[in-house]
C-alpha cells in the first residue's frame, strides 16, 4: 500500500555516458539500487556508450545474469567464450541487431565503427554483478599472489607485476565501472520506517512459506540450449534426455575410481577429476556433482577459473592450500589458508583458485551445485579461445603492448580437467 510510481521509474538513460577513459566506454546500470520496485523481479537494464573505433566494454562476466543487447547506434564486434572447450562465438552488429550473452560466460563488446556507438542491455537479475576479467585477476584488492598468476598465465613474474601495475592505473582512471554513492540510491531505500520494516518481515515470512519456483524459467544446465522449430532436428535438451524410471539400475547412480590420484605432471601441477552427469547419468536434474582435485608439491595450482552454473564447496583431505575468490564490483580478494579437514565455499560465477603452498602433495574434494557446472579457466578462455579473441580487444582490456598479447596467445594452455 506504500508503493508509488517513483518506486518503479528512473530518468536519464537518454544521457550519453562519459567515454573519456582508457577503455573508451561507459556503462550506466539501472538495477534495484536505482529502481527499488525491481526487487524480486529478476531483471535490470543498462546503457552502454562506446567511443569511436576502439571503444571497448572489456571481457567480463555477469555471475547472476544472462544479457540481451540491442545496438541503437554504430557498429559493434561482440562475442563470448564458452566453457570447456573455450570456443569463441562472435558477430558484427549494426543498429537494430540483437545479441545474447549467456549467464556467467566471458563476453565483450568492441566498437569497430568510426562514430560513437550506443547499446541497451537487458539483464536477467535485479543485481547481475560484473566481473571485469583483467580487473579481477590483476587488479583485485588485495592482489592475488604473483606466484599464482605466474603459473596460471605461464609468464615471468615481471610480466605479472607489470600487468598488476597497469590495471591499477586503469582502475584509478576509469569511469567505465558504475560507482554507486549514497546519493545514487533511491530515497525510499534509505528512509525506512518501522511500519515498512514490519511489513518487510511479514513479506519475508510469507515468501519463505510459499513455493514460487514455477514462476521463473528453469536454471541452465549447460552453456546454452538453442531452441529449434522442428523437434526432429533436436540434439540437446536443457540437461539430458530421461530414461524410463522403471529401467534405472544402481549403475546409473554410481562411479568408481575417485580414490585414484590424478596426474599432476603438467604446467600448472594439478588435475581435476570431475564426476558429473556424464559420469553418473542418475545425476540428471538433481543439481549436484563432485570433483577430486590433486595438487603437486609447492606450486600445484588449480588456476583462476569460474563455474558459470555452480557454487563450489571444498574440503581439504591432505596438504595445505592457499585459496581465494574475487568478488564482483568492487574486485575484493577473499583468501584463506586451508589444512586437512578445512572447508571453503566459492560462490557461483566468481573467479577463484586453489594453490598448494605445502611441501607435499595435496588433495581436495569439491561439491558443485549443478549436474554440469562448467569451467572457464581465465587464462585459457581469454588467451587460448578458438578462434582467438581479436588482439585489439585484449590490448586495450589489459593495457599492454600487442606483442605481449601475441606472446600469451601463442602459449600452450593446459586443460587440467
Amino acid at each position: 500500500m506504500l508503493a508509488t510510481a517513483n518506486d518503479f521509474s528512473f530518468s536519464g538513460l537518454n544521457i550519453p555516458g562519459n567515454t573519456s577513459n582508457k577503455v573508451g566506454s561507459n556503462v550506466t546500470l539501472v538495477n534495484v539500487d536505482k529502481i527499488p520496485g525491481l526487487n524480486t523481479l529478476g531483471i535490470s537494464l543498462a546503457r552502454i556508450d562506446f567511443a569511436p573505433y576502439g571503444g571497448l566494454n572489456p571481457p567480463h562476466t555477469h555471475p547472476r545474469a544472462t544479457e540481451i543487447l540491442v545496438v541503437l547506434e554504430g557498429t559493434l564486434y561482440v562475442g563470448f567464450v564458452t566453457s570447456n572447450p573455450n570456443r569463441l562465438i562472435t558477430k558484427v552488429l549494426n543498429a537494430g541487431d540483437v545479441f545474447v550473452f549467456p549467464i556467467g560466460l566471458i563476453h565483450f563488446q568492441f566498437n569497430i565503427g568510426q562514430t560513437n556507438a550506443v547499446a541497451i542491455s537487458g539483464l536477467s537479475s535485479q543485481n547481475p554483478g560484473v566481473i571485469t576479467t583483467a580487473n579481477a585477476v590483476f587488479g583485485s584488492n588485495p592482489p592475488i599472489n604473483p606466484d599464482v598468476l605466474t603459473k596460471a598465465f605461464q609468464v615471468d613474474k615481471n610480466v605479472v607485476n607489470y600487468l598488476q601495475k597497469q590495471i591499477s592505473k586503469l582502475l584509478l582512471s576509469s569511469s567505465n565501472i558504475p560507482k554507486f554513492e549514497a546519493k545514487d540510491i533511491h530515497p525510499s531505500l534509505i528512509n525506512y520506517n518501522m511500519q515498512r520494516a514490519r511489513s518487510l518481515v511479514a513479506f519475508v515470512l510469507l515468501a519463505l512459506s510459499s513455493s514460487f519456483a514455477s514462476a521463473f524459467d528453469p536454471s541452465p544446465l549447460q552453456d546454452f540450449c538453442v531452441a529449434i522449430k522442428d523437434p526432429k532436428d533436436g540434439v540437446f535438451v536443457n540437461g539430458k534426455f530421461c530414461r524410463d524410471p522403471m529401467l534405472a539400475t544402481a549403475n546409473d547412480f554410481s562411479f568408481s575410481g575417485l580414490n585414484i590420484p590424478g596426474n599432476t605432471s603438467n604446467k600448472v601441477g594439478s588435475n581435476v577429476t570431475l564426476v558429473n552427469v556424464d559420469k553418473i547419468p542418475g545425476l540428471n536434474t538433481l543439481g549436484i556433482s563432485l570433483a577430486r582435485i590433486d595438487f603437486a608439491p609447492y606450486g600445484g595450482l588449480n588456476p583462476p577459473h569460474t563455474h558459470p552454473r555452480a557454487t563450489e564447496i571444498l574440503v581439504v583431505l591432505e596438504g595445505t592450500l592457499y585459496v581465494g575468490f574475487v568478488t564482483s564490483n568492487p574486485n575484493r580478494l577473499i583468501t584463506k589458508v586451508l589444512n586437512a579437514g578445512d572447508v571453503f565455499v566459492f560462490p557461483i560465477g566468481l573467479i577463484h583458485f586453489q594453490f598448494n603452498i605445502g611441501q607435499t602433495n595435496a588433495v581436495a574434494i569439491s561439491g558443485l551445485s549443478s549436474q554440469n557446472p562448467g569451467v572457464i579457466t581465465i587464462a585459457n578462455a581469454v588467451f587460448g579461445s578458438n578462434p582467438p579473441i581479436n588482439p585489439d580487444v585484449l590490448t586495450k582490456a589489459f593495457q599492454v603492448d600487442k606483442n605481449v598479447v601475441n606472446y600469451l596467445q601463442k602459449q600452450f594452455w593446459v586443460n587440467n580437467h
